[in-house]
């Protein structure tokens, strides 16, 4: 596996679509869920202004956050940052289905949602303003009515866990489905619990030149892992005080 170990001055001018696909694309032949994790923080660890991500967001950092999207299979998020940033279906456009065509990808990711609770709101743009159904993950113990509800609006159920959700279970499912290549933007609650479970296999990271103050959470919050995950720096990238961090599982 490739790992790039690079630092670019400036993004936007110097590097194309093509190298941003050969620094940050998926690994090939993948035989399970492979999971990247997106995340922007302040450079005091804020992960969020006035409780949204977008202020601590810039034009580099979009990219590729839209990136993200583009290389993966699915986008996985949990309720909570579904609900405060009002999630909608993944915009698409000639040119991102051509790539993704090229790619052997489907025209556009499905947003998969995990609650353990199926507490959404099936009027929500994640149902009502989407070309792809939306995938909620849920437990078999969250109400039925709600269950039944978020389907007649859409939803694809996939239930992993009884009481509480099952992430290894999640991802072989979506595996399953050939959805390999997952991208999870957040929040805090779910990254946490994918570290916990040793679950991410590379971060995304994105350092803004901002000092936030206390009172925000942190990228990972929730139960405590069992030790230290080793990752290594894969790449940097610079552009107007921000800094994207790449870092992959070593091995």
């Amino acid at each position: 596996m490739e790992i790039v170990r690079s630092v670019w001055p400036d993004l936007l001018d110097d590097l194309s679509d093509d190298d941003l696909e050969r620094i940050y694309g998926y690994p090939e032949a993948l035989d399970g869920p492979w999971v990247q994790a997106n995340f922007t923080s302040s450079a005091d660890g804020a992960s969020t202004l006035e409780g949204r991500s977008e202020g601590l967001s810039g034009p580099a950092d979009k990219r590729i956050f839209f990136l993200g999207r583009l290389l993966a299979d699915v986008v996985l998020a949990g309720a909570g940052t579904v609900r405060a940033e009002n999630y909608r279906g993944a915009r698409t456009s000639p040119e991102r289905r051509a790539r993704r065509a090229r790619l052997g990808l489907a025209e556009v990711p499905p947003i998969a949602v995990v609650t353990g609770s199926a507490r959404l709101d099936p009027a929500a743009p994640l149902f009502t303003d989407t070309t792809v159904p939306p995938i909620v993950i849920t437990t078999e113990h969250a109400p039925a009515e709600r269950r039944a509800a978020l389907a007649d609006a859409g939803a694809d159920i996939l239930l992993a866990g009884v009481e509480t959700i099952d992430l290894r279970s999640a991802l072989a499912q979506l595996a399953g489905r050939g959805l390999k290549r997952i991208n999870c933007e957040g929040g805090p609650h779910l990254f946490g619990e994918l570290v916990a479970e040793d679950l991410v296999d590379q971060l995304c990271l994105t350092v803004a030149p901002l000092l936030a103050g206390g009172g925000a959470d942190r990228i990972a919050i929730g139960r405590m892992a069992s030790g230290a995950r080793a990752m290594e720096l894969a790449s940097v990238l610079v552009e107007d005080g921000f800094a994207m961090l790449r870092y992959r599982r070593r091995g």
